[in-house]
């Protein structure tokens, strides 16, 4: 991306919120290497991954063993893999393909980050922050974990000294909080610890190669390399988001540390690790907000490192503050009356996702504004309506104008549609085929609305035809059936004499003359009756044959034989 030079604001960052996401209550969120999926840690344990194309949700993974709200949530390098940090003291390692939990260890603490190693498409080890202790080096494979170092003083013999009030049994002091990250491969960690310094440690030997102190000595809350690797972001107490830029090589830079290290004979202890330090990171870059004074929240790089983002820590507001590389303030982005407490942008778009306190996940991207005259190299756009003269081959099916030039496409040439083209973004050493970019859909099926229906007339039927034995015979005489709840049948207290004589003025009908002659043979022949069992079955069966109770018969009862 190429900023332009003349005017700083025209840069390519977000600008207003496009959308929305919701599933749960959403704590945490992480994109993929590519930001084709978004993997997002909920308040009730389970981990919902998004595909950031269709906006959709591909998969949710779910411990029947973890109810705890989601901390943190990370991919593997080629995205295989997911770990999940929880309030419960757990880490868990998901296979993201088939959704199976791989490992779960229970450590002492909770941890707020853990980080995969980046250095290996299989992962078996992680960078665990814990909240109020040491970070640590933890095998998912065997469970085991190793302390590093937080301090000069430890780093003297290697160790992590006690700490008098010591509360943990892992060695390490009580509320100090810090942040660690690795570096692009792996081999070194970058520790930010609550003296204001910044340790690096070889991730094999666990020893501290050297130290950078950062001015003010405040605590270090936040720590984060840009995807490059080019330069480290730190997030301190004192209220400044500080820009470092990373001079050791991206490769072998453990290898390259250790030479320099040796090679130094001129000071020796603390200092010379001081020494040291001064050639691996050199401060590029302060950002802060010297009117309010706020504090920051989940600061990052932009994909690319040229911009950097950072979130007010402030109660009910939900802002982002977006930077230039060299320090100039571009953008304020202010979303609903929210808390912020999680923050990404897209690894390749200038896209940014942010977690607000209610569990729903917001997607901001460029307001982009309709050029019409780029649909058309001789398209113009017009102030105003204008006469237009057409030409006399304009409409003609093949123009002159066409007719003369003569075709470069070789139409006989086969289109590659298998080739996956490079994406400029990404190096030939990150690209690779074994990398999980999306992840297969699989519908659930629907009920159809056919069943539905007659699941519901079954019932239906079942209920109207489990009656008195008066419903039986008037099915077989061919009468309409009433359901329960009609006014013929026993309405609250009061009687079937009452439901009928209601009914009959309601139809305020008249008899018919044929009506009276059926009524008087009916009158003459005496009809045969099942014998009812109870009461209001008797009431029913005298006047179910079609009689009211002033002697005339219903127009409904009179079949067409006698009219």
């Amino acid at each position: 991306m190429n900023v332009p030079i003349i005017d700083p604001l025209q840069g390519d960052f977000p600008e207003v919120i496009e959308e929305y996401l919701q599933h749960g209550n959403m704590k945490c969120i992480a994109f993929n290497r590519r930001g084709t999926l978004l993997a997002a840690g909920c308040a009730d344990g389970s981990c919902v991954i998004w595909d950031f194309e269709t906006r959709g949700v591909a998969k949710e993974l779910r411990d029947k063993d973890c109810i705890a709200p989601i901390t943190s949530v990370c991919w593997s390098k080629y995205g295989h893999h997911i770990l999940a940090s929880a309030t419960d003291k757990s880490l868990t390692l998901w296979n993201v393909v088939n959704g199976e939990k791989m490992a779960r260890v229970t450590l002492q603490q909770t941890t707020l980050h853990a980080r995969l190693h980046p250095g290996s498409s299989t992962p078996s080890v992680c960078l665990a922050c814990p909240l109020s202790s040491a970070p640590i080096l933890v095998d998912l494979n065997t469970g085991s974990s190793t302390v590093l170092p937080v301090s000069v003083s430890d780093a003297g013999n290697g160790t992590t000294a006690p700490h008098p009030r010591n509360k943990f049994s892992d060695g390490s002091p009580p509320f100090t909080p810090t942040a660690a990250t690795f570096n692009k491969y792996g081999d070194l960690i970058y520790v930010g610890n609550s003296k204001g310094e910044i340790l690096i440690v070889d991730s094999k030997n666990i020893r501290v190669h050297a130290i950078i102190p950062i001015s003010g000595g405040s605590v270090v809350k936040d720590i984060v390399f840009s995807r490059s690797g080019q330069y480290l972001l730190t997030n301190s107490n004192d209220r400044v988001i500080r820009v470092y830029e990373n001079l050791l090589p991206q490769k072998f830079a453990a290898n390259e540390l250790e030479a320099m290290s040796s090679n130094d004979h001129e000071f020796q202890g603390i200092e010379k690790l001081k020494v040291d330090g001064s050639k691996c990171l050199l401060l590029f870059r302060e950002f802060q907000d010297a009117v309010t004074k706020i504090q920051w929240k989940a600061p990052c790089f932009s994909g690319d490192g040229e911009w950097v983002i950072g979130a007010s820590a402030s109660k009910g507001e939900h802002k982002l503050y977006i930077w230039d590389r060299a320090g100039y303030l571009v953008k304020i982005l202010e979303g609903p009356k929210e808390a912020l407490i999680d923050l990404a942008w897209h690894p390749v778009r200038p896209l940014v996702v942010s977690v607000s306190v209610a569990g729903l996940v917001y997607i901001w991207a460029k307001d982009y504004t309709e050029n019409w005259s780029a649909f058309a190299p001789d398209f113009k756009e017009l102030e105003e309506n204008e006469e237009y003269v057409e030409r006399e081959d304009e409409f003609d099916l093949m123009p002159e104008s066409e007719k003369a030039k003569d075709l470069d496409i070789n139409q006989d040439e086969e289109v590659d549609i298998v080739t996956m083209e490079k994406d400029s973004a990404f190096s030939d050493s990150e690209a690779s085929q074994e990398e999980l970019c999306f992840l297969p859909a699989i519908p659930l099926p629907d009920v159809p609305e056919q069943d539905k229906c007659l699941g519901s007339s079954s019932k239906l039927e079942d209920s109207n035809h489990s009656g008195s034995p008066f419903s039986i015979e008037a099915a077989q005489d061919g009468q309409a059936i009433l359901p329960a709840s009609s006014p013929l049948e026993v309405v609250g207290n009061s009687t079937a004499e009452e439901a009928v004589e209601t009914s009959s003025l309601k139809r305020k009908r008249k008899p018919s003359v044929k009506g009276m002659e059926l009524q008087a043979e009916k009158g003459r022949k005496p009809s045969t009756k099942i014998k009812p069992s109870g009461k209001s079955s008797k009431s029913k069966n005298k006047h179910g044959d079609g009689l009211d109770t002033n002697g005339s018969v219903l127009e409904d009862d009179v079949t067409d034989d006698y009219l």
